[in-house]
């Protein structure tokens, strides 16, 4: 993709957006270059709500940047001013289910279901686990996503590509 090429605007939505969403949003920076530019949200964030603190830890463990990553309602995305959402993905099985805001444009979407590492318990280590795996998992998505051919990622193919990666 060239610089002057739009990049593709990507959401990833969760119920609280402090653990899936977030990893994927940060994943999806990280990793995509000036090809994709990712945000998140969630349907029901709590008031003051942060991202979890072992979600940024488990970004940290493997070099991707936390910085900006803010917990907020996908209300911000359903905005007349907000940026135009080419793709969005679920990525919890609540907010898959819910009734979403109508978006501006009509993108495409898609449902890549996790577990919720936050719901994990035991020690700090089990917990910790949970989020490496869960990270993995996004990790592995996300890379399969930015090494699409452009072919897959154009408008008419974008939703069906993106669908086919929560097979995998």
């Amino acid at each position: 993709m060239t610089s002057t090429t739009k990049p593709l605007n990507v959401l990833f939505l969760c119920t609280h957006n402090s653990a899936r969403s977030i990893l994927a949003e940060a994943l999806l920076n990280g990793m995509a270059g000036d090809r994709f530019r990712a945000f998140s949200a969630g349907s029901s964030p709590r008031d003051k709500q942060q991202p979890n603190p072992l979600a940024l830890e488990a970004l940290q463990r493997v070099g991707i940047s936390t910085e900006g990553l803010r917990s907020k309602s996908w209300d911000e995305f359903a905005r007349p001013d907000a940026p135009h959402m080419d793709l969005i993905i679920t990525v919890c099985d609540n907010a898959a289910g819910e009734v979403c805001p109508i978006w501006p444009g009509h993108p495409a979407t898609a449902h890549w279901g996790y577990a919720d590492p936050s719901e994990v318990e035991g020690n700090a280590e089990e917990k910790q686990a949970a989020f490496r795996k869960t990270l993995h998992a996004i990790r592995q998505r996300v890379e399969l996503f930015i090494n699409l051919p452009a072919a897959a990622i154009d408008k008419l193919s974008i939703q069906q590509s993106a669908r086919d990666l929560a097979k995998r």
